[in-house]
């Protein structure tokens, strides 16, 4: 192309890309770029002027060359697909007549085609695409960015489909979506990101589908701190974070985290406020679920929560069993809380021990052979009818008649029932430890 065939604007962009200088065409910093269809010659460039620049173009001595473009309305279409490009491109609050190809799509442009896509492509640096927005699919399966790909404050617009096809994408660092807007499925399955995922301040929206898939990934750390709740389901299956942070009131109605690892869970708050979202959970009880939470709740400190989350699976599990064999697991719960509360145990004793102390006194029991009883103790023999290992020669020595025996009938049943259930709930604990 002979430089003598470019318009104004074209020839700013030609003089300023050995230097890396960027032009700016915006009116305002504000402006927004979706009236780009109405800007004049003054603002526009040829696709194939911006392919031979960054195909054939040069550095001027001493410098870096690159194209920064601000507020331009490219005609014709930007194909760069199997092109090696060493050149940085920044193209921000810019409006393209045609879709941009980048990459390997494999299929002829028609009306289904994703309006942006660069599948496959080996990109070197970073990929910034800040206020970015698309009608239809964004498309970036297999892609490998050596840095960061920022799409802060885009706008994906694909209702009922997919908005961003990013399956197996891989990243040096970050993927930055902050204030993203995504209407339609954001499909991450796959993905490789060491740093962040940071989707803080999002709108996700897919409502009868699902809204975000990042199933199979490995993740730094992943935020949704902020965001509108999920409106459609979340998928993480398989998937391993160091950091989760989701508030309780992001997670939608319907979750798929079968298998998913992670360290911690930010912000930290109680269990009972983080318990609910399990049951959400599509394919019903999920024990390593509960694990995995009580896990992290023991890797900040907290035992507490991480007993009141195994307390909430046993409880969870009892559900899932026949009404005839929920029986037993009622009675440890009510007694020692299935070991995880032992001073429940401690207060059934104190309360029956009150009872029958209380009652014997008002009503001691007749002996069963005069004179050779010891001097009746309405506490320990309490206790010697609910402790069935110790004795203390009350039990043997009096017999207790109308409502008394029957009370006398409860309070062994009763001490059996607490032995047992505490057993129980002490081999339980043992065992985890």
């Amino acid at each position: 192309m002979e430089i003598n065939d470019l318009t104004p604007a074209e020839r700013r962009v030609w003089e300023a890309f050995p230097r890396g200088e960027g032009v700016d065409l915006r009116e305002n910093p504000d402006e927004d770029a979706s009236e780009g269809h109405a800007w004049g010659p003054e603002r526009t460039i040829r696709a194939e002027v911006l392919s031979a620049l960054l195909l054939s173009g040069t550095a001027a001595e001493g410098q870096v060359a690159g194209l920064n473009l601000r507020g331009f309305k490219i005609t014709g279409k930007l194909d760069l697909k199997y092109a090696v490009i060493e050149h940085a491109i920044r193209l921000r609050g810019c409006w393209f007549e045609r879709k941009p190809v980048i990459g390997t799509p494999g299929v002829p442009e028609d009306a289904d085609e994703p309006p942006l896509q660069f599948n496959h492509a080996q990109i070197g640096t970073d990929v910034v695409a800040t206020n970015l927005t698309v009608h239809g699919q964004t498309r970036i399966n297999g892609a490998t960015v050596g840095g960061q790909l920022n799409l802060d404050d885009a706008r994906l617009l694909a209702p009922g489909g997919t908005a961003l096809h990013a399956e197996t994408l891989t990243v040096g660092t970050d993927l930055r979506a902050m204030r993203l807007e995504a209407h339609g499925r954001v499909n991450l399955g796959g993905s490789r990101i060491p740093g962040q995922l940071n989707l803080a301040y999002a709108r996700l929206v897919n409502p009868g589908g699902v809204a975000l898939r990042a199933s199979s990934c490995a993740i730094g750390e992943v935020w949704l701190r902020n965001c509108d709740p999920v409106q459609g389901a979340v998928n993480l299956r398989r998937s391993s974070f160091d950091l989760l942070h989701m508030p309780p009131e992001t997670w939608p109605e319907q979750i798929r985290i079968d298998g998913l690892n992670y360290r911690t869970l930010a912000p930290h708050l109680p269990a009972e406020q983080r318990l609910p979202a399990l049951e959400r959970e599509e394919s019903g009880y999920l024990p390593y679920a509960y694990e995995q939470l009580a896990a992290a709740y023991r890797t900040v400190g907290d035992e507490a929560g991480a007993r009141t989350v195994q307390l909430a699976k046993l409880r969870r599990h009892r559900r899932t069993r026949p009404r005839h064999a929920r029986f037993w697991g009622v009675l440890q719960d009510a007694t020692v809380g299935y070991g995880f509360r032992p001073l429940r145990a401690a207060g059934w004793l104190l309360a029956l021990l009150l009872t029958g102390t209380i009652a014997y006194s008002l009503q001691p029991p007749a002996e069963l052979k005069a004179g050779e009883a010891p001097d009746f103790n309405p506490v320990f023999y309490t206790l010697d009818l609910m402790m069935p290992i110790i004795g203390f020669g009350q039990e043997s020595a009096f017999a207790p008649s109308g409502w008394y025996q029957w009370l006398s009938y409860l309070l062994i049943v009763t001490g059996w029932i607490l032995a047992t259930t505490t057993l129980a709930g002490v081999s339980r604990s043992l065992q985890r430890q």
